[in-house]
């Protein structure tokens, strides 16, 4: 049962460039990389009505599922760019995970207790579909220019913008970029180029993992096996995928020879092992990878900015590496958009870095604990960690200790230079930098979700509660006013304003009526108010916008 996917190939195009006068072609915007970042931010941006350049030395997408588990904050994003309903379709929707110890069930968990989120907590789904609906959305802009086979050889990062040599099979030509985002991945060429090293570890631990078609009774669900009797002394974990496929990972010996762990009789002997000698299994693709928690010291380097994981690279174990690329794209979008389309000074730019450099580090210490607790380095640590799984089973105070890698989970971005202090914000309000939350709405009596109706022009939003709806607080230019309503009014209540008719919306933003939040086009919470004055929220507008950056730098 061999995978039924088949990659599709892009069609190579012969550039301009080539025969044009000096082989050489201006781009205000080049992206290098068309994986699932790359293709992201291109989309993003296009959203936003900026084109750009992108390349990718290959004509396909990822071969092998690589990144398959999606949490929710990246579904609310793919939802904003117009793709979230395609993985709920799609793609194996969960909640739950359970770790087992040896040859028992330790315990389970759910990651979504509560109800009333549009998304769950994650959704399966294969990489390789994820970039075909990227590139197919990218290309339906009008606005990306996908150049496949074009390979970034070389670069001058330039004071006014980076100079590339582009290889194709036709020849070289040279891009002069305006701004460069490198996409390219853990072994980015570009970071290569400039010589720019990580700073971090690399674990000597290596893992099997494998796509498998195969038929099992099992439920959607993450599992962990700690020790395991088919697998003793290591650690193996399961996912269901889409398509009837399931992904698995093998802990191996740090020894062991990749070539050889990779060949199907091997994979298919550890199948065996743990299913028996009767279930039908087909191998679709297979890799052997090792840990590594590192990280650039700067994602910005003048006018080339390190997205995803050519910026910092954390081990599988947590789904925190392909999110946060994602999120590294939906905050970097936005803000260069602001800045190109004149509506923001370019120091801006310099909070990608002030935000998105801690929040690696802190996927990078999950990252690196969760490596430490599934591979213990000692006997002490190897003590600890099984002492902890045999509690866990009966005893709930061990089970926050067990760490078969903490799930992602979208960064708080706390002491943004862009945040307005939380000073006069609603005492129970989320905090300056928080992600955006979900609710369940209604809008002219219709039943919807709160986040759809969030910055969806790409702009700023001033999110304002009211008891009825009757009421407009001031919103500048440039911000867009969304009304949350404890219950519907009379006729003549404001168009378009969504009734909190379960609370939620109310009590997860924590307003009351009157008080107020400003949201950045991410999303994420700018400033609070118990009650917004035209002067404070032109001032925190301004703030968001880097104006406050700007003048520290002036």
């Amino acid at each position: 049962m061999p995978s039924s996917h088949v990659c599709p190939r892009y069609a190579y195009r012969r550039p301009a460039a080539l025969d044009g006068p000096g082989r050489a072609e201006d781009a205000r915007v080049v992206v290098v990389g068309g994986g699932v970042v790359g293709l992201t931010l291109a989309l993003d941006l296009a959203r936003r009505g900026v084109a750009s350049v992108l390349l990718d030395e290959d004509d396909t997408v990822s071969v092998g599922s690589r990144a398959i588990c999606w949490a929710k904050r990246t579904l609310e994003i793919y939802d904003r760019l117009g793709l979230g309903q395609r993985f709920l379709e799609k793609g194996v929707t969960w909640n739950t995970g359970r770790v087992f110890f040896r040859d028992a069930e330790a315990y389970s968990f759910d990651l979504l207790p509560e109800q009333g989120h549009a998304y769950p907590a994650f959704v399966n789904l294969q990489q390789y579909y994820v970039e075909e609906w990227l590139v197919e959305a990218c290309a339906a802009t009008g606005l990306v220019d996908l150049r496949w086979r074009n390979r970034a050889a070389a670069i001058e990062n330039r004071p006014d913008g980076p100079l590339l040599t582009v290889e194709t099979p036709d020849g070289a030509y040279s891009l002069r970029a305006g701004w460069l985002l490198a996409c390219d991945g853990a072994r980015s060429g570009i970071r290569q180029a400039l010589g720019l090293p990580f700073v971090g570890q690399v674990f000597r631990d290596r893992f099997l993992i494998a796509d498998v078609r195969m038929d099992l009774p099992y439920p959607a669900e993450r599992r962990f096996w700690f020790d395991p009797p088919f697998h003793p002394g290591k650690t193996v974990l399961l996912h269901r995928q889409a398509d009837g496929e399931w992904r698995m990972d093998f802990q191996l010996d740090a020894d062991s020879d990749p070539e050889a762990e990779r060949r199907p009789e091997r994979v298919e002997a550890r199948l065996r092992a743990m299913l028996g000698p009767d279930v039908p299994v087909g191998i679709g693709w297979a890799s052997v990878y090792t840990f590594r928690c590192r990280r650039l010291e700067r994602f910005r380097h003048g006018r080339t900015f390190f997205v995803g994981d050519s910026a910092h690279q954390v081990s599988p174990f947590g789904a925190r590496g392909g999110n946060s690329g994602v999120q590294d794209a939906d905050n970097l979008g936005w803000k260069l958009a602001a800045v190109l389309e004149g509506g923001a000074p370019e120091p801006l730019l310099d909070s990608y870095d002030a935000e998105r450099g801690p929040a690696a580090d802190e996927n990078i210490l999950h990252s690196s604990r969760s490596t430490d607790f599934i591979t213990p380095k000692s006997g002490a640590a190897l003590a600890y960690r099984d002492a902890v799984l045999e509690l866990a089973e009966t005893h709930a105070l061990a089970r926050p200790l067990v760490n078969s890698g903490r799930l992602s989970r979208p960064t708080v971005l706390a002491g943004s230079p862009l945040s307005t202090p939380d000073g006069g914000a609603p005492p129970a309000a989320l905090p300056t930098g928080s992600p955006p939350v979900d609710a369940p709405v209604l809008r002219d009596g219709r039943p919807d979700w709160l986040l759809r109706h969030l910055n969806t022009g790409g702009r700023f939003t001033l999110l304002a509660f009211d008891e009825t709806g009757l009421r407009a607080p001031p919103a500048p230019p440039g911000v867009d006013l969304v009304v949350v309503a404890e219950r519907e009014a009379a006729p003549g209540h404001l168009p378009g304003v969504l009734v909190d008719h379960s609370g939620l919306a109310a009590r997860r933003w924590g307003c009351v009526p009157g008080e107020a939040l400003l949201l950045r086009p991410d999303g994420h919470v700018a400033a609070g108010f118990r009650a917004p004055t035209p002067e404070a929220v032109r001032s925190a507008h301004a703030r968001a916008l880097g104006n406050a950056v700007a003048a520290a730098a002036a």
